[in-house]
């Protein structure tokens, strides 16, 4: 035991090296690297976080909505995405998920972190707790963990609010939605989701926040939110890592 702790202590001490450009350095993303990727300036659609042409007044920003949102106004009430899921970015994510690269967990909490602090404001409040899109039990066996719960870790601590990590359950196991097409990722999804009985009455009436890596077109988080919604949440973000143009 006193071996391996010291071996850890050690490990600690060693340079590390960037995640996207290798350079040696203590931090799991190098400085050089995190202004390159993470320095966010784009404006993001307040519903969707698609990007969006950049306005003219502080008025339009704030209230900044897709068409596309604006015509079919999906269940969630806002996202909030670090970045864009391109690469290298997408090396770390399926770093994250495939290669169980747990570490990045961290670094994605605190990209989401600062992205959605740099948001929150009266029209973009903080949620009251976070909840996690949970994957079927044949998926989380497979895999080992859910990298929606590693990066909902840290980021619940950092915002002081609860994480309920068995809020959301699979009414049904899903295939996966890399392999469809829009409209039939809806119907994959369609009743996939389904609350625990223990939480439904701490969700009533609740601002809950949903922890996710990747945001691609938006179905699982929108089948996520109208679960929540249908169960008496009054208002739903998503606070995704990254988000697919």
């Amino acid at each position: 035991m006193r071996c391996r702790q010291l071996l850890s202590n050690l490990a600690s001490l060693l340079p590390g090296t960037c995640a996207l450009c290798a350079a040696i350095g203590p931090h799991t993303i190098c400085k050089a690297c995190c202004v390159q990727f993470f320095a966010e300036t784009k404006l993001r659609c307040n519903c969707c976080a698609l990007p969006l042409p950049l306005p003219s007044t502080t008025m339009e920003q704030a209230s900044a909505v897709c068409r596309a949102c604006r015509a079919s106004p999906p269940a969630f009430d806002a996202t909030i995405a670090a970045c864009d899921y391109a690469a290298p970015i997408d090396r770390l994510v399926l770093n994250l998920k495939f290669g169980a690269g747990l570490p990045l967990a961290q670094l994605f909490a605190d990209q989401i972190l600062e992205s959605l602090l740099r948001k929150a404001a009266p029209d973009l409040p903080l949620p009251d707790c976070l909840a996690i899109v949970p994957l079927g039990p044949a998926r989380l066996q497979q895999r080992g963990f859910n990298q929606s719960l590693e990066i909902a870790k840290p980021l619940a601590t950092a915002l002081g609010v609860q994480l309920v990590p068995r809020m959301l359950a699979r009414a049904r196991e899903t295939v996966a939605q890399s392999r469809l097409s829009l409209s039939a990722r809806r119907r994959n999804l369609h009743g996939a989701f389904t609350l625990l009985p223990q939480t439904i009455a701490s969700v009533r009436g609740v601002h809950v926040g949903v922890v996710d890596d990747v945001m691609t077109t938006g179905e699982t988080l929108n089948e996520v939110a109208a679960t929540l919604k249908f169960f008496g949440a009054a208002r739903v973000t998503n606070l995704v890592f990254a988000r697919t143009l």
